[in-house]
């Protein structure tokens, strides 16, 4: 995708996602976000969740040949992020942290731990709880994991707060989708 196409694409999401986001805070279509809003059935590229994965899709490929050099999946990566914003989570507050299920945290974590990457220990005041705690190879490949952004970044054409600008407005959007599936949730 040339670089022109890449901005014309995030500023179309980001427009779209703040007609979204203030639906689904308010509960009310108004005429502003029926008009934003096409006719159904939706073509793919006309329907927010395939951009969206689409984009994920496309963050990873290009995150991969990096990751791959690495010696770390995508998973990993995220594992040592989160382990970077706080140390010695547990396998369930990766999880969550990750919003995946703690079964799926647990393979990758004892792939890190045989990699040296991390150490697995028992909480002392909670035995059922296993903590997870960067090593210094952990912390020194998440360090040389800056070039991930960095790429994407470049890749894009925008700038790193512009990119920033558009992450935090795709939070907001997931927080309303979040917030309202919480409260239907309490409805049942």
């Amino acid at each position: 995708m040339k670089t022109a196409h890449v901005q014309h694409f995030l500023i179309a999401i980001t427009e779209f996602v703040l007609g979204c986001a203030n639906v689904a805070k308010s509960g009310n279509c108004n005429d502003d976000t029926q008009a934003m809003t096409p006719p159904s059935p939706r073509n793919l590229d006309e329907q927010i969740c395939f951009t969206l994965y689409a984009a994920s899709m496309a963050v990873t490929r290009l995150y991969k040949p990096m990751l791959d050099r690495m010696g770390i999946t995508y998973p990993q990566y995220l594992v040592l992020t989160a382990l970077g914003e706080t140390d010695g989570l547990t396998i369930g507050a990766i999880a969550e942290r990750l919003t995946l299920e703690s079964s799926t945290i647990t393979p990758p974590v004892k792939r890190m731990e045989l990699a040296g990457l991390v150490d697995r220990r028992r909480n002392r005041e909670d035995e059922r709880q296993v903590q997870v705690f960067l090593t210094d190879r952990g912390r020194a490949l998440l360090g040389d994991s800056r070039c991930l952004g960095d790429e994407l970044v470049r890749r894009s054409g925008m700038t790193g707060d512009a990119v920033q600008k558009l992450n935090r407005r795709i939070q907001s959007f997931l927080g309303a989708i979040n917030a309202e599936a919480a409260r239907e949730e309490v409805d049942e």
